[in-house]
């Protein structure tokens, strides 16, 4: 039976940040999940480093600084993955704010980034729409001005577990579900099936920690960890739209009338719209958008570009994902004001679980954590070699100009980006937005021959 000092179950990005920050530190570590690395809610993201300012609304001004410094970290330490971007918050006469809130609340956001932040502006009706043709202008009073950045969610996850893999101390499993666990006298008997063989493996660890987001409450309750449910899952779901589908210089924040907030964002030669915010009544692993969802965005579109061809034809892809909230004692508002702060908790001696948070703070949620664990272990934790920058880049980059893809290229990228199926090749290190299945045209190689380079159990 192989021993390890930690084993982490998920691999989304809090699971990859924190196998990255102990094996930083020299914690002997072993990540496993259910399925591909950063292939569910760490996924399914508006794909966004941000503050959240409409947090501000709700009084989290601790919350939205820290996420704002996390943000310029990482717009400084991986420009190739993420990029600052003008968000344009259009005001009506019925809107919920009047010009002097909006101009209050981004002043606020911009001093709590440190000023570190290009500056907000107000715009003029004239201004905005000379920035976003297609917006309704019928009752529109202007907007404000503020910068967010951009990022391929599921390469950061991705590129946190490559850099933490380098070390000789840390390794990690995709496709292997976990389905028994063992309280033992010196820590934890971990058993792991491997899905695409079937294969049983039992490993001991002396901490076994849970990063399973939005599964836990689910996951913890199998195995018979000691556990009191605390999610309150959230769906919400993004629609890919094809570029020219809306006229705009930059991305937009609309308010919907039922309160909701819509993000419209021009990359990746395409418009990402999201989100929702509905309670969840289905499987949540690999979940999808249904024809309500989709057909509620396309509405909320609608309304504020009525000029726009926005119909079925126009979307490229959906995903959909599950926030892992937790629950408040006492909470009786809508999913939307349930607080975006982590938590951790110990259901025994030997174990965590880490859920909560957002996606764009969780390189401070893992070293709440890892800074218990490391000093635990023996180990002295060093704060700062997470301020370092990630050591392997993905070979198909995200943003800008991008390598010729050729059958040598997907060979060395299934090689040295741990990736097992297609499917993994396809959504997380290509990063295509389009479905995996007529995708001839797109690779600019036959499917069938990439298909081939994957083994199969």
């Amino acid at each position: 039976m192989k021993h390890y000092e930690v084993v982490i179950v998920g691999g989304g990005v809090n699971g990859c940040g924190l196998l990255r920050d102990l094996a930083l530190n020299g914690v002997e570590t072993l990540l496993l999940d259910k399925g591909d690395y950063s292939a569910q809610t760490s996924q399914g993201s508006s794909k966004m480093l941000h503050g959240g300012i409409r947090y501000l609304e709700n009084l989290d001004f601790g919350l939205v600084q820290e996420a704002l410094e996390e943000k310029n970290l990482w717009l400084r330490l991986t420009p190739h993955l993420c990029f600052e971007r003008e968000f344009y918050l259009p005001l009506y006469t019925y809107s919920k704010y009047r010009p002097f809130m909006l101009k209050a609340g981004l002043l606020l956001y911009d001093f709590l980034s440190h000023f570190q932040n290009r500056p907000h502006a107000m715009l003029s009706k004239a201004e905005l729409m000379a920035k976003i043709p297609s917006l309704d202008e019928v009752n529109l009073l202007g907007g404000g001005k503020y910068y967010d950045g951009v990022v391929d969610d599921a390469k950061l996850s991705l590129e946190c577990l490559y850099d933490g893999l380098i070390e000789p101390c840390a390794s990690a499993k995709s496709y292997c579900e976990v389905t028994r666990t063992r309280k033992t006298a010196s820590g934890y008997e971990v058993t792991s099936r491997c899905l695409r063989t079937g294969q049983e493996e039992t490993v001991a660890a002396k901490l076994l920690v849970f990063t399973t987001g939005p599964f836990t409450d689910l996951l913890l309750s199998k195995l018979g960890v000691p556990w009191t449910p605390q999610l309150i899952p959230s769906k919400g779901i993004h629609l890919w739209l094809k570029a020219g589908a809306i006229e705009a210089k930059g991305s937009v924040v609309l308010t919907t009338k039922d309160n909701r907030v819509v993000f419209v964002i021009p990359q990746r030669n395409s418009i990402l719209v999201g989100t929702t915010e509905t309670p969840v009544d289905q499987e949540i692993f690999d979940i999808r958008a249904t024809r309500d969802e989709v057909n509620y965005l396309l509405g909320v579109l609608r309304e504020y570009f009525p000029g726009a061809p926005l119909d079925e034809r126009a979307i490229i892809s959906t995903y959909a994902a599950v926030r892992p909230l937790v629950r408040e004692e006492g909470h009786t508002e809508g999913l939307g004001k349930v607080s975006r702060f982590h938590k951790i908790y110990r259901p025994d001696q030997s174990s965590y679980v880490l859920i909560g948070g957002k996606y764009t703070t969780f390189r401070r949620m893992v070293q709440e954590l890892a800074q218990e664990i490391v000093p635990r272990l023996g180990h002295r934790y060093r704060p700062n070699l997470t301020l370092n920058p990630l050591r392997q880049r993905s070979l198909m980059p995200t943003f800008g100009e991008k390598p010729v893809l050729t059958k040598e290229l997907v060979k060395e990228i299934i090689r040295t980006e741990y990736v097992t199926t297609f499917d993994d090749l396809v959504r997380r290190r290509l990063s295509l937005l389009e479905e995996p299945g007529d995708l001839q045209d797109i690779l600019g190689l036959p499917v069938a021959e990439i298909r081939s380079l994957f083994k199969t159990p």
